[in-house]
């Protein structure tokens, strides 16, 4: 599908991080055209470059009509991180653009040895503005909003091989583990995390593994930019408050895939999560892709009072609710009543599956599905 992403095209050099199938390299073909692209999944461009790194200088300067240059999944080959860096300093007069889905190689060989010549931006799922009218509430809740799965004509299938690309592509071939059959167990215990406070000891003993094993799986699940933790909002606090994260698989369509389910799950179980995912992955993506330097938080009080995301930034405080219920009752806004009485200035916006947009108590009520089709960088929907 050609669709128009919210990603803004910056200047200077950068790096572009985001899982695979969200459209980078369709992106930076796209925004930089004619550009020198070196695709490091391509076996004969990744072994000669691993033979003989410098080579890209030479590729670099041979291409002298080019302004810009793309180097696809830079982590499958850091070294060549030294050879950018390199003719960033001789001033090449060309812009590096470098796209990667892991951040441990990265991480380990030493971002830094840009020196802080490259930023950083991050691609996501869709958002429900970017597709328009293409967007299917039902079916982004179902098999979420991938570019790989999106439009496929065999989405669960297109869920089920993607999953299946990272165990066996990032994970084993890599040999980030040693038995990839308990990181797949771990894959699926970890589903059962999706919006909830994070309890490591728990799911180490689902998994029936050391929970510093566990860590590390978790760690490699981060890196892979697979899952991500969600920090308690601690800003001026009045209360005592949790400590621990909640976790979040980057696409509920992933979360999906990997959640065992039998005729023992209630709905609420999985269309909950399911739910509270599809938001936190667009407001991640909001944060991201505005102005205005936002983080999302979720807030919670040692009483297990909890607004489910907190935004803080330049453009304000937002404490949003989300509940997969037809009607909003009164006892769904009382978490949002206490943030209230902490953070008096905040915004507060309650999400449902009903089709009425309300204002209760200083709150504002509004159907799931229109505040993500008016969703969009820079502005929250009232």
């Amino acid at each position: 599908m050609d669709v128009a992403r919210f990603l803004k095209q910056p200047t200077g050099s950068f790096f572009l991080l985001g899982p695979r199938g969200t459209g980078k390299s369709w992106w930076t073909r796209k925004s930089f055209p004619g550009a020198l692209i070196v695709d490091l999944l391509d076996a004969g461009t990744l072994r000669e470059l691993a033979a003989r790194p410098e080579r890209l200088r030479d590729m670099v300067h041979a291409a002298s009509a080019c302004s810009a240059v793309v180097v696809d999944e830079v982590q499958k080959l850091p070294d060549l991180l030294e050879v950018v860096h390199c003719l960033i300093e001789e001033r090449c007069g060309k812009v590096f653009v470098l796209t990667g889905s892991s951040a441990r190689k990265l991480r380990r060989a030493g971002v830094n040895l840009l020196g802080g010549r490259a930023g950083r931006l991050s691609l996501h799922t869709y958002m429900a503005t970017e597709l328009g009218e293409a967007f299917s509430f039902e079916g982004a809740l179902r098999h979420g909003l991938l570019p790989v799965v999106v439009g496929a004509e065999d989405p669960d299938f297109q869920l089920r091989s993607y999953c299946g690309l990272y165990l066996k592509e990032e994970v084993q071939a890599e040999g980030l583990v040693r038995n990839i059959g308990a990181f797949a167990r771990f894959m699926e215990v970890m589903s059962f995390s999706h919006g909830s406070v994070l309890n490591l000891a728990h799911a180490a003993r689902e998994c029936a593994v050391k929970r510093s094993t566990l860590e590390g799986y978790l760690s490699i699940l981060e890196d892979l930019l697979l899952g991500w933790r969600l920090p308690v909002f601690t800003r001026r606090a009045k209360r005592e408050l949790a400590s621990h994260p909640k976790f979040y698989f980057f696409d509920t369509g992933v979360f999906r895939a990997n959640r065992p389910k039998g005729p023992l799950d209630e709905v609420s179980e999985i269309e909950g999560p399911a739910l509270e995912g599809l938001v936190a992955q667009h407001l991640r993506a909001w944060c991201d892709y505005s102005q205005g330097g936002h983080a999302l938080y979720y807030w919670q009080t040692r009483s297990q009072v909890e607004v489910d995301f907190v935004i803080y930034g330049e453009s304000g405080l937002y404490a949003i609710e989300v509940k997969n219920t037809q009607k909003v009752r009164s006892e769904d806004l009382s978490a949002l009543k206490s943030f209230a009485e902490d953070y008096p200035e905040s915004q507060r916006i309650l999400l449902y599956r009903g089709r009425e947009t309300l204002l209760r108590d200083g709150t504002q009520c509004m159907p799931c599905e229109n505040f993500l089709r008016a969703l969009r960088p820079n502005s929250i929907p009232e």
